[in-house]
């Protein structure tokens, strides 16, 4: 059994083991990166110019692949977007103009197989800041070189056919890198000179002195135009004044008409109308008698079934309860008092036997104590004397401490026999006063006749127990 348990934890063990490893080198990506996992076999991959090349790294854009432990390594290669600001500073163009330019671009890593391959072998393993700089650098270069083929004044003008000019130039350069330029845009284009500026000076005058010919022209034609439409305007007013007034007329009369022809509807309605509800109200009170009726006959109905539903529960609940109950104190009343009965019958039994019991035994002892002797009756008493002379002295066998005190120079302990001695001196007059025997007279007499001298009276035979 314990071999067996062994086995079972060492199963788990190993299983837990290889579950941790496989959790530990499962790799996964994002969408936006690339895990290059190197160490494994090398392969043979075709580029796009033809050739062939060994490499000893695969690849995984997005997801997930198992990474084999002490074999291979997994880095990550980012295909999201870099933004980056440019600034070309000093450039020379062709008219011989300095100008500094300023524009944006966004540069990624492409994500053709091809691109993935140049861009691990020159950017695997290093941060986005070193693929900024090197695209920048490469897109400051291009920039500078082709504003030094174009006059200031062209490039100004065609800023487009500029920024198809760098895509053309900057791709082929990020293409052996495995990068892509996704857009390029110029902002500003500033020349210390003021050449741009000294340019747009005579459009500006010519442009200000046609605004004002043309304001003029315009100020002209609105006066003209506005009295004319005033013209128009107020010739307009006065055939539509009249055309209103016209209306209106037409209007009053046709809304009279309309009113005494809806005036007379309306009368005609409302005598329809309560016609009509004095109908109804009729035909209402005739259903509502019959409904009435119809709940009379309802209640008596109702009221007969709940005078015998009660009826059947009075019997049902009381009556029967009643007479069940009744029938119950009957019988436990006739029980109790034959029970009673026979209680009496035993307990008068009993009382008589146990009278009876008690009579016997006194004239049982009566009859011995009559049979008692006068010696016995001294036998039993001096018997009994030690337990009385025993109970008299109790009260001093439970004192804790005694202090004596004398003034005749005797010792304490003589006095305390002396008090017992006082106390064992009472005891006949005890037994005089308990039985009515003279115990001191006894013992007198019997002291006498042992001399041979006195003749006592013989008090035993008088008030002793035998005389009873």
């Amino acid at each position: 059994m314990s071999s067996a348990i062994i086995i079972v934890a060492a199963a788990v063990v190993v299983l837990v083991t290889i579950v941790v490893i496989i959790l530990k080198n499962y790799r996964k990506v994002g969408p936006n990166e690339v895990l290059i996992i190197s160490g494994g076999k090398k392969r043979t991959v075709t580029l796009p110019d033809g050739t062939t090349k060994q490499i000893g790294y695969r690849m995984r854009i997005g997801g997930g692949t198992f990474v084999k432990p002490f074999i291979e390594q997994a880095q990550i290669l980012p295909l999201e977007i870099i933004p980056m600001n440019i600034q070309v500073e000093d450039a020379i163009s062709t008219n011989g103009i300095r100008c500094t330019f300023r524009g944006t671009a966004e540069v990624k890593i492409a994500s053709d197989e091809a691109s993935i391959h140049l861009a691990s072998e020159q950017f695997l393993g290093k941060p986005l800041t070193d693929i900024r700089d090197v695209a920048l650098r490469t897109l400051e270069g291009s920039s500078r070189a082709l504003i030094g083929t174009m006059n200031l004044e062209s490039l100004n003008k065609n800023r487009k056919d500029f920024t198809a000019r760098v895509f053309d130039d900057v791709n082929g350069y990020f293409a052996n890198m495995g990068l892509k330029l996704l857009s390029f845009n110029l902002k500003e284009i500033t020349d210390p000179s003021g050449y741009l500026e000294a340019l747009g000076k005579p459009r500006i005058v010519e442009a200000r002195r046609d605004a004002e010919v043309a304001e003029a022209e315009a100020a002209r034609d609105a006066i003209i135009k506005s009295a004319e439409a005033k013209k128009e305007g107020d010739i307009a007013k006065l055939i539509a004044d009249t055309e209103v007034a016209k209306a209106n007329q037409d209007s009053e009369l046709t809304k009279a008409g309309l009113q005494k022809e809806l005036n007379q509807k309306k009368a005609d309605a409302d005598f329809a109308y309560e016609l009509e509800r004095h109908k109804l109200n009729q035909d209402l009170k005739a259903e509502e008698a019959k409904v009435k009726l119809i709940e009379k006959e309802t209640t008596i109905e109702l009221e007969k079934k709940e005078i015998e539903r009660v009826e059947q529960e009075l019997e049902s609940k009381v009556r029967k309860p009643a007479e069940a109950e009744q029938f119950r104190l009957e019988a436990e009343a006739k029980g109790m008092a034959e029970a009673k009965r026979v209680q009496g019958i035993i307990e008068a039994e009993l009382v008589a036997k146990i009278g009876q019991a008690e009579a016997d035994a006194l004239r049982q002892k009566a009859e011995s104590w009559n049979a008692y002797s006068q010696p016995a009756m001294l036998q039993m008493m001096f018997e009994k004397l030690p337990d009385l002379a025993r109970e008299m002295a109790a009260p001093i066998s439970k004192v804790d401490k005694i202090v004596m005190v004398s003034n005749d120079g005797k010792l304490g302990t003589s006095k305390i026999t002396g008090e017992l001695a006082a106390m064992m001196s009472q005891l006949p007059a005890v037994v005089k006063e308990l039985s009515g025997f003279d115990l001191e007279s006894w013992l007198r007499q019997m002291a006498g006749k042992g001399s041979g001298t006195d003749k006592p009276e013989n008090t035993a035979s008088k008030s002793g127990p035998g005389k009873e």
